[in-house]
């Protein structure tokens, strides 16, 4: 590899530019999937002039592939050692040298191949990723529905409200934009008329969804028998896919809304593609912090529960692990929902089995020894409830500290 490969880094994503041939063996090498980011689509947007002319050559004459940042790509990034830029929110560097080997890296480098010299293509590639990181949540959210028994349609036509019932119609008209988009490679005029409308009603749903979600931590909380606590877990298990079905296809189509919006700006005002960009991110992430609150909230609420069916185990044998059995499968669907997000998720199970058993023997031996199996019936039910604590503990400190990585981002 004796041509350059220059690297973007937008926190999501990484962009790998420069010649096809040597973009394929630098990413073969590392071992990382990508996909295509279709620089050429920048080509049309540079007007006149001799800058902008050689940069939409340069453009023409390079490939763009997109990584999406895992352990391992981030660590990749981390070993060429880009460098941020405070202005743009972005890292650049250029890995130059035979098969791969580091020569040196530098923000913006002179030569007649640094694309990262141009603040114009700059700001577009990084609109561009900003697109194909969008898309690939979008599909991967559309897996995650894929694998959900109750179709996220059939969720919104069973409820009355109008919020919900709008979202349907919404879906279709974005669906469509993004086929024109697909087909003729912008977003024109009257794309752009039919979406326009579509973030206020997206909104209105999620909001609606959200408090769906906080109305179930709340009627949680509110019950106190473990009777009572059973059959609430157990309604909150059986609707609490739904609505994070809805959730997930709110943030779907305001991803998509906000890939129209990045090629709208690219053709009609490219100069102010780099400020839209980094205010599209902040939105998105305020949209994800409200999610996680409503979601960490009702896990908290069902880890509680948990924790109170552990310490009762012993006087309610048959609801305590219900109780327990409810409040796994709604973590396990959050933590499922948190992942095709992009939203970091630690998730810990209890193991009502432990429990049943030691039930079972406790009540065997009390029922061969009689007085003496009060007394083992003491010591199972002290250790169970050590153990329910420990549980508990693991799960809090989960969420916990979850929440504690976020605002220290912040």
């Amino acid at each position: 590899m004796d041509n350059e490969i220059q690297l973007i880094s937008d926190g999501d994503g990484l962009a790998v530019i420069g010649n096809a041939t040597d973009v394929e063996h630098f990413l073969r090498s590392k071992g990382l999937p990508s996909k295509d980011l279709r620089l050429q689509r920048l080509k049309s947007v540079f007007g006149t002039g001799a800058v902008v002319t050689q940069a939409g050559s340069e453009v023409a004459a390079n490939s763009g592939r997109w990584v999406k940042l895992t352990r391992e790509s981030a660590q990749l990034v981390k070993e060429f050692g880009l460098r941020e830029s405070a202005k743009s929110d972005l890292s650049t560097g250029v890995v130059k040298g035979h098969k791969g080997q580091v020569k040196g890296f530098v923000e913006f480098v002179k030569g007649p191949r640094a694309l990262l010299t141009n603040p114009a293509v700059l700001a577009g590639a990084a609109g561009i990723m900003a697109q194909v990181a969008m898309q690939q949540t979008m599909d991967e959210i559309t897996d995650y529905l894929a694998t959900i028994d109750e179709k996220v349609d059939d969720v919104l036509r069973a409820q009355k409200d109008a919020a919900l019932a709008r979202m349907i119609g919404v879906g279709f008209v974005v669906e469509e934009a993004m086929t024109i988009r697909e087909t003729r490679g912008r977003v024109d005029d009257i794309t752009w008329s039919k979406v326009q409308g579509a973030p206020a009603m997206i909104a209105e749903t999620q909001a609606y969804a959200l408090r769906q979600l906080d109305a179930f931590a709340e009627k949680m909380e509110s019950k106190t028998k473990i009777g009572d606590l059973a059959a609430t877990a157990k309604e909150v298990e059986s609707k609490v896919r739904e609505w994070l079905a809805v959730l997930a296809r709110c943030f779907q189509l305001r991803d998509a809304v906000a890939v129209l919006e990045l090629d709208r700006v690219l053709d009609a005002s490219p100069e102010e593609l780099d400020g839209h960009r980094l205010g599209l991110k902040v939105a998105r992430q305020d949209r994800l912090e409200h999610i996680v609150r409503s979601t960490e909230r009702l896990v908290a609420r069902m880890n509680a529960a948990a924790g109170t069916a552990n310490a009762k185990v012993l006087l309610h044998p048959t609801k305590s692990p219900a109780v327990v059995q409810s409040s796994n499968h709604v973590a396990t669907d959050v933590h499922d929902f948190h992942e095709r997000l992009g939203i970091e998720s630690g998730r810990l199970s209890s193991e009502p089995r432990r429990w049943v058993g030691a039930v079972a023997e406790v009540r065997n031996k009390a029922l061969e020894t009689g007085a003496k199996g009060v007394g083992v019936a003491r010591s199972r039910g002290n250790e169970t409830l050590d153990r329910a604590g420990l549980a508990k503990d693991k799960l809090s400190n989960g969420i916990a500290e979850r929440t504690r990585r976020r605002r220290g981002g912040a």
